[in-house]
């Protein structure tokens, strides 16, 4: 198993969590900040668009490893 494809592997479930923030935001009984930060986090992982591209090796896939789970934090 090499880096990249461990990599791949846990941008994948933390986007699948950042899902599940989505739909927390979406409850009315958040609070309205938290349901901000939850889905300026959930834009961030669904966006075709990054901060470093993932077709850079290891580097493209760091972006989400770290922002992401920050975002996840903050909640």
């Amino acid at each position: 198993m090499t880096i990249l494809s461990v990599l791949k592997g846990q941008a994948k479930q933390l986007k699948q969590h950042t899902l599940t923030v989505y739909f927390a935001a979406r409850d009315p009984r958040t609070p309205m900040i938290v349901r901000g930060l939850a889905l300026f986090v959930a834009a961030y992982a669904f966006s075709p668009i990054d901060l470093i591209p993932d077709f850079i090796p290891v580097i493209g896939y760091l972006d989400d490893l770290l922002l992401i789970p920050l975002g996840l934090a903050g909640r």
